[in-house]
């Protein structure tokens, strides 16, 4: 059974403004100790909002986790090609932990609205 395009469409879109704010050579924001907290927030919170998109696309928390933290792991590995960036483990750790967190909060949601 083809699942519909439409549901994939946000996954994509929502992959490639990772994707662009990864070929970013520097994202650094100038805070000095607060760079690299605000930096690992914004981690967790791009892939909350990709775990949340590939549930409500695939339907099932276990294709949606396995589906996001894969694409953090190649985010990682891009990353490592960029100059002035790196890949690191700790990141995608982040990554898998802001991917979770959207799936728990659209599994949340989607069974409010059911009731």
């Amino acid at each position: 059974m083809a699942l519909p395009l439409a549901r994939f469409m946000p996954v994509v879109a929502w992959a490639a403004v990772i994707f662009a704010f990864s070929s970013i050579p520097d994202l650094g924001t100038g805070l000095g100790g607060w760079d690299l907290v605000l930096r690992k927030l914004a981690h967790a919170a791009e892939y909350a909002i990709l775990g949340a998109l590939l549930l409500r696309a695939l339907r099932s928390e276990l294709p949606a986790l396995a589906a996001g933290i894969a694409y953090a792991v190649s985010d990682e590995l891009h990353q490592h090609f960029v100059p002035g960036r790196r890949g690191a483990p700790l990141d995608v750790l982040i990554d898998a932990v802001g991917v979770a967190a959207g799936v728990l909060a659209w599994r949340s949601l989607d069974r409010r609205r059911d009731r």
